[in-house]
């Protein structure tokens, strides 16, 4: 069983689409997660942890805010950049964790933080750049980029440097087409945190180069002591007219489905962005806006206790994975994936993955999406109880031939 779903075979249909899908596939991440609900659909008691979601409920206040607004008569269309009262909790928010001071102006809602890194990429990057992309990388990060017509440049992290981009390779990977310094921190797929420190040389790259810096904070709140959030800009003022912060309400608020991202950055670029989201989704949902503005204005103690629980289930699978060798984890500072090393077993991810699902009815995904073929990625976001379980599966499988070659 192939864990990655695969296009057909070219037809008379698909010669005719246009160039810029001829490398686009699939995600991973939605694929592993589409044939594990299908397998459990079937009646097979599948663990599924390729979730890129939190598995709480939205909060019930936020969920009040969204019926609310519906019977309020909130179910026209707004303006095309989000509600002016959404815009200043945005910037708000982002002020009050970073220490900046953007106003409405300089935000735009979007339906989800991959609409707005697909709006930045395409009102900032053009053919010819080339933006600079950390491997481990999060799944979509390539194609967005490709799809504005820029070439991503990935530069590798070293699992012995907790996955933190390196600096001089950074700047070794700078060329004359280089336009843009992409940074994602806590990481999708590995939970790397990256320090202020870092961050401080990174800028220095930056600033020297004049490369736009797209910062990718969707986990900013999802992160575990000793670990700290930093942003570029909170460490680097002077880059906040070369910055665009990226983030949402989806991870913090267990409110994916609700579809609110934002951008974050100078007003002529946000601009820009609004007037090509104008001829493409235009507004996000209005219903999801208010729930939205209820989630960044109100009681954050429901964050709070999700972090704790996040924290619980972080050290119990880590820990867990540890104990079964061959395997090793490091424990991730931030977000909710374990990234496990499963080269000891001799084999890659995909075929590890394919393997886990068909013998052990343990859903994971493979890291060749994220461009580390070494390893799988496995949410956390599932009770104890589950995590357990998929452990003891492991173990099981781990002490079988088959799980030993």
């Amino acid at each position: 069983m192939s864990p990655i779903s695969t296009f057909a075979e070219p037809s008379a249909h698909t010669t005719v689409l246009a160039d810029r899908l001829r490398d686009i596939t699939e995600s991973a991440t939605l694929a592993l997660a589409e044939q594990a609900k299908a397998l459990a659909q079937a009646g097979r008691p599948v663990i599924d942890l390729t979730a890129g979601e939190p598995d709480f409920p939205t909060p019930e206040p936020i969920k009040q805010a969204g019926i609310e607004a519906i019977r309020a008569g909130k179910t026209t269309y707004t303006p095309v950049a989000g509600i002016r009262e959404l815009r200043a909790a945005v910037a708000d928010s982002v002020n009050r964790l970073r220490g900046t001071s953007y106003g409405p102006s300089q935000v735009l809602v979007t339906c989800g933080t991959k609409h707005a890194l697909f709006n930045v990429f395409q009102a900032l990057c053009g053919p010819g750049d080339e933006v600079i992309v950390s491997s481990p990388y999060w799944v979509s990060f390539p194609p967005l980029v490709r799809l504005s017509g820029a070439t991503p440049v990935i530069v590798p992290t070293r699992e012995s440097d907790g996955f933190v981009p390196d600096p001089a390779a950074v700047e070794r990977a700078v060329s004359g087409a280089a336009r843009v310094l992409l940074i994602n921190s806590p990481s999708n797929p590995t939970g790397a945190v990256i320090g202020a420190e870092r961050l401080a040389a990174l800028s220095r790259i930056a600033a020297v180069h004049r490369l736009i810096v797209v910062s990718d904070e969707i986990y900013d709140q999802l992160v575990y002591p000793p670990a700290r959030h930093r942003s570029i800009v909170e460490v680097a003022p002077e880059l906040v007219e070369r910055t665009v912060i990226v983030g949402g309400v989806s991870k913090t608020y267990s409110m994916t489905g609700w579809r609110i991202g934002y951008a974050v950055g100078p007003a002529p670029w946000i601009e820009a962005m609004t007037r090509l989201q104008s001829h493409s989704t235009s507004n996000p949902a209005s219903i999801s806006q208010y729930a939205a503005l209820c989630a960044l204005t109100g009681d954050q103690g429901a964050v709070a206790r999700m972090r704790e629980e996040f924290q619980r289930r972080r050290d119990r699978l880590v820990s867990g994975l540890n104990g079964l060798r061959p395997l090793t984890c490091a424990p991730p500072g931030g977000a909710f994936y374990a990234w496990c090393n499963v080269r000891g077993l001799g084999q890659q991810g995909s075929a590890t993955a394919a393997q886990w699902l068909e013998d052990a009815l343990v859903a994971v995904v493979p890291g060749e999406g994220f461009g580390a073929p070494d390893f799988v990625r496995m949410s956390f976001a599932a009770p104890l109880s589950t995590i357990d379980e998929a452990l003891r599966r492991l173990e099981t499988w781990l002490s079988q031939p088959r799980g030993r070659r």
